[in-house]
């Protein structure tokens, strides 16, 4: 048992990195994208840029591995109404990343371009929006899991 509770952990741990790079992401990205500041725009998803290589990519990862691990540690059928509810939210989760991962190189480009005519344009401004508006919902659904995991409130067998 004891084998379960450090994929346990690890699978703790992931979530909380998922959630916390998304969050911190998200603050500094709208902080910058406030500023006003092209400079500070476009180093600001330069980081965001790294953080979701570095991070959130290697945790969302993790969190695949150690979740199937952990089912099946655990015994709980991967045709239960609680693992259809978790995998269904963590597409959902995936069908806003992967857009918001494009997103993020083209806001990129144009904060670059945004530097060198030392103003953020209109192009920027509509697809941080964009950006915005799948982040929210992505990030709800991060929550959602959490109590799923917590509560458990669907039959797991």
């Amino acid at each position: 048992m004891e084998y379960y509770l450090l994929i346990k952990l690890i699978h703790i741990l992931a979530a909380v990195v998922v959630t916390g790079t998304g969050a911190g992401i998200a603050f500094f990205m709208f902080m910058a994208y406030r500023s006003n500041n092209p400079q500070a725009i476009y180093i600001t998803t330069q980081h965001v840029i790294l953080g979701d290589w570095f991070f959130t990519t290697p945790a969302v990862i993790t969190q695949i591995v150690s979740g199937v691990g952990l089912m099946k540690l655990a015994g709980y059928s991967f045709s239960a109404p609680w693992f259809y509810w978790v995998v269904g939210l963590f597409l959902f989760i995936g069908l806003c990343w992967l857009p918001v991962l494009r997103i993020q190189y083209k806001l990129r480009e144009l904060a670059k371009a945004s530097v060198d005519n030392n103003e953020v344009t209109l192009e920027f401004r509509q697809l941080m929006r964009t950006w915005t508006l799948l982040g929210i919902p992505a990030f709800i659904a991060i929550l959602a899991i959490f109590w799923l995991m917590v509560f458990k409130p669907f039959p797991m067998v």
